[in-house]
């Protein structure tokens, strides 16, 4: 018999099972800024670690994901993104277990609307890739975007071969039947094959006539200049100005158009340049002269970033968004890495709105954050590195006081508002004694940390009411304590149940023969949790 395979992208460690403790938050309230009631959280710690802790009050509710991990280069980067030198990137396994094990939790996080972005160059972008058709599935595989990042220059083309310009962002839904692209335009310069311009608009259709635009032009520009660059921009913005007076000639498909406008087709064959409108209802009419469609620029120009535009339709080529300048924005130095306000601002406008709720686990100098809180979108952000403090808190704190003029701030007229908290990732719940392999709670936590981590690994919701901590139905239970647990306490707590509901006690110590009602349940601190996870940092 023969055995199937399967087609796959190994590394050491991808079957390893970890399980990751998932790890209370603790507010900082010093750093915490703005109203006191905002759900935004910036949260400083091991982003792994974090993920997990999102885990419970988050699965399946964060519409989009952007993040921008270590590209794997070898650079060695400081707190305010420069190059400080070289070592040795992660080792390729280790990149590729590292990314996997988050992008797995992502998914989970993710809202089956939703979708993530993955900011990669051409190091780990081809192999991310795999990775993600086997955790997001190929066929929830939306696009390959290419970022143009970089332009040549006197001081960076003075190598041979081929320049590096561009990166990746890898796109993927959770369940693309479910999910909702918004329509997406982009600034470009005029199309000049729309040639045709309409001297007389006002009048009837049947008595248009018909000269070049630039012929319109020269009649009515007032701005004479010998500048070539000044003669283009005033070309540019007659064309956009007046773009529902200037055509082009557009073929008509027998197989594509309607019978009634195939119909006029054929007449104004026979009946060289007259002009003929098929009326349509809900639509725009449909002009024809000589077989051929009049088809009007307008449809072409957007008011985009407060402004009329030529526009054309997003493809997966981004090459209009500036790079150059992004180093200050936010009023923090972030030399490298950084990625401009305009770019996560177009991910967003895809295939979110207002109150939706953006996840970036690689937070770096804070713009996934500022951009998503301008734009009205709920936001977590996740930093372990040092610009967590100097760099994320204090831009977060410019954009809710409206200090922040940078980035995207002047294009959707940003005065400031909301907040966000700022939260610690606690210390592991259990310590290994440093001379016997035993475990004990760590001396960091208090009891109501003890029994809000206990919650959490058991999957209950810490909400404390009366004797019970938490609940992790309407029909369960879970109460910690540190005293000693003996028939005559377990039957105080089962008095304050009511029919058909159970209890989960955990204690440090109890009765040896103590008979339990059906509908109770007794462990150990911290035995019965030992191998529910990894009470270790896990680094990346």
């Amino acid at each position: 018999m023969l055995k199937q395979g399967k087609l796959e992208l190994t590394w050491v460690g991808k079957y390893e099972e970890k399980k990751i403790e998932p790890r209370i938050l603790i507010e900082d309230k010093s750093k915490s800024y703005g109203d006191p009631n905002t759900e935004n959280m910036l949260i400083h710690g091991d982003n792994l670690i974090a993920l997990k802790a999102l885990e419970q009050d988050y699965a399946g509710k964060i519409k989009c994901i952007y993040i921008d991990p270590p590209f794997n280069t070898g650079a060695r980067i400081n707190a305010d993104g420069e190059e400080i030198g070289y070592e040795d990137g992660i080792e390729h396994s280790e990149w590729l277990d590292m990314i996997a094990r988050r992008l797995r939790i992502l998914k989970e996080l993710l809202s089956d609307d939703g979708a993530i972005f993955v900011h990669l160059d051409d190091n780990e972008s081809d192999y991310c890739k795999i990775i993600m058709d086997e955790i997001f599935g190929r066929k929830n595989y939306m696009n390959r975007i290419t970022v143009i990042s970089r332009s040549p220059s006197a001081f960076s083309t003075v190598n041979p071969g081929v320049f590096k310009a561009a990166e990746h962002i890898l796109f993927y839904a959770k369940k693309r039947e479910l999910l909702i692209e918004n329509a997406c335009r982009v600034k470009r310069t005029p199309d000049y094959a729309y040639n045709k311009w309409i001297a007389n608009p006002d009048d009837y259709y049947t008595d248009w006539k018909f000269i070049t635009v630039s012929q319109a032009f020269e009649e009515n520009n007032n701005v004479r200049s010998k500048k070539p660059e000044t003669l283009i921009e005033n070309y540019n913005k007659f064309i956009v100005n007046n773009a529902h007076r200037i055509c082009r000639l557009t073929a008509i498909s027998d197989t594509g158009a309607g019978k009634k406008i195939i119909e006029v087709k054929k007449k104004s064959i026979e009946n060289p340049d007259v002009i003929y409108r098929v009326e349509r209802s809900g639509l725009d009419d449909v002009y024809i002269v000589n077989g051929q469609q009049i088809s009007f620029y307008i449809k072409n120009v957007r008011e985009l970033d407060g402004e009329l535009a030529a526009t054309s339709p997003l493809t997966d080529v981004w090459s209009d968004i500036a790079w150059e300048g992004i180093a200050n924005e936010g009023s923090v130095t972030f030399k490298k890495g950084k990625k401009p306000e305009k770019l996560i601002k177009r991910c967003l406008e895809l295939i979110t709105k207002e109150g939706d709720i953006i996840l970036d686990s690689f937070l770096g100098s804070g713009t996934t954050a500022a951009v998503a809180h301008k734009m009205n979108r709920k936001w977590i952000g996740i930093e372990m590195g040092p610009q967590c403090d100097s760099h994320c808190l204090k831009r977060l704190k410019g954009v809710v006081d409206g200090s922040d003029k940078s980035g995207i701030s002047k294009i959707i007229n940003w005065q400031g508002g909301g907040g966000f908290k700022f939260y610690e990732l606690a210390e592991p719940l259990l310590i290994k004694n440093s001379k016997l392999p035993i475990y004990s709670i760590n001396p960091s936590y208090t009891f109501d940390m003890m029994a809000e981590a206990i919650c959490k690994i058991e999957g209950f919701k810490h909400k404390p009411i009366g004797n019970f901590q938490g609940k992790s139905s309407e029909n369960r239970f879970i109460h910690v304590t540190n005293e000693f647990v003996n028939s005559k306490y377990v039957f105080s707590l089962v008095n304050e149940l009511e029919e058909r509901q159970s209890l989960l006690i955990y204690c440090t110590k109890m009765q040896s023969d103590i008979n339990l009602p059906d509908n109770v349940e007794i462990k150990k601190i911290p035995k019965d949790f030992l191998n529910k996870c990894c009470f270790e940092s896990e680094g990346i």
